[in-house]
């Protein structure tokens, strides 16, 4: 089943969370390699004094990636968020995707991410300057929101179609509060309340970890895609699972583990080729580390990996263990079915 946003046709109604931090170029790429239809950008400031900066410049790198490039902005100001649209546009964005999801207290004592949704005017001209920045290029216009600021203060349904009536072509909902951060459980009841208030595409986000959990939101919600974030983070196959299961009713066998020790080389070859030696070898240590969690000696090697202080001796460890872990298993284990992502979305979801 395929999903139009504007021109754009996407493959599948898989979709991976832009997530500051973790979505980058090469795990976006080695998402869509493995099952995802589409992939959101990481969270780019409208502010244009950062624009320049080496994690600004990071953040907007698409080289070779496959479109549709989809960019997502965040800030309070509708001139500005304008002005980030067309500076993105004019960079290679083929969508813009607004936050208003992001609970960062970082982002939210700025009043952006989930805090505009406390202050539905300003939100509202927010859309309308980026929607009308975005028009002239022919570019579609998105936004990711939760279900409200706080338990006592749902609005959801009504921003939805205040959003829709300015022009947005696809409304993602993390079934959560900004209150919740990550904490507690998505509720699925206001997403199906947001499908059958508007006309265009919504996608489901929240607590979404497995193929059965997958089909359930969508049944109960009727939505038209689901967006995954924590539980790719170490397990980036569960979109391909994730299809399977859809499409067949029965799971995919997990992974050999020959497989994910070349698919997790390639990424951090990727990943040092984006950041750099010191940066690179530093910030792959998440990625690694999401990889052995639930691996037998995962966390002792995680202890060991973390010392590594270079890019060649980092790969060469990563290498070494999975070797070991394929000498003892064909494939990867399935992951524990009480396993709780971790929280690393939540910390990595401010902007510069």
């Amino acid at each position: 089943m395929t999903l139009q946003i504007g021109t754009h046709t996407l493959e599948n109604r898989l979709f991976v969370a832009p997530m500051a931090g973790v979505t980058d170029r090469p795990f976006r790429m080695l998402c869509r390699e493995l099952g995802a239809g589409y992939a959101v950008s990481e969270m780019v400031t409208s502010r244009k004094d950062l624009w320049n900066t080496l994690k600004t410049s990071r953040r907007a790198n698409h080289d070779g990636e496959p479109g549709p490039i989809a960019v997502q902005i965040a800030g309070t100001d509708a001139a500005m968020m304008a002005e980030a649209t067309v500076y993105n546009i004019e960079r290679g964005a083929q969508i813009i995707d607004i936050n208003m999801g992001c609970p960062a207290k970082k982002v939210c004592n700025k009043w952006a991410g989930s805090a505009l949704m406390r202050d539905e005017p300003l939100a509202l001209e927010i859309v309308q300057a980026v929607v009308d920045a975005a028009q002239p290029f022919n570019v579609p216009v998105t936004l990711k929101m939760r279900t409200g600021w706080s338990e006592d203060h749902r609005n959801a349904v009504k921003l939805a179609r205040d959003f829709e009536s300015a022009g947005v072509q696809m409304l993602t909902v993390h079934g959560r509060t900004r209150e919740q951060g990550y904490k507690g459980h998505a509720e699925y009841d206001t997403i199906a309340a947001v499908k059958a208030a508007v006309r265009v595409p919504v996608v489901a986000n929240g607590d979404i970890r497995s193929p059965e959990k997958a089909r359930d939101v969508l049944a109960a919600t009727r939505a038209d895609a689901v967006m995954i974030g924590r539980a790719a983070q170490g397990r980036p196959w569960i979109f391909r699972e994730i299809t399977h299961f859809l499409d067949t009713g029965t799971h995919l066998a997990p992974p050999l583990v020959a497989e994910v020790r070349r698919l997790l080389l390639d990424h951090l070859v990727a990943h040092y080729a984006l950041y750099g030696e010191f940066s690179g070898v530093r910030t792959a240590r998440k990625h690694i580390g999401w990889y052995v969690r639930a691996l037998p000696d995962g966390e002792a090697f995680r202890a060991r990996m973390n010392a590594i202080e270079d890019c060649a001796g980092q790969l060469r460890a990563v290498g070494d263990y999975f070797q070991g872990l394929a000498d003892r298993m064909d494939r990867m284990p399935d992951p524990p079915a009480d396993e709780e992502p971790s929280g690393e979305e939540e910390a990595a979801c401010a902007v510069d």
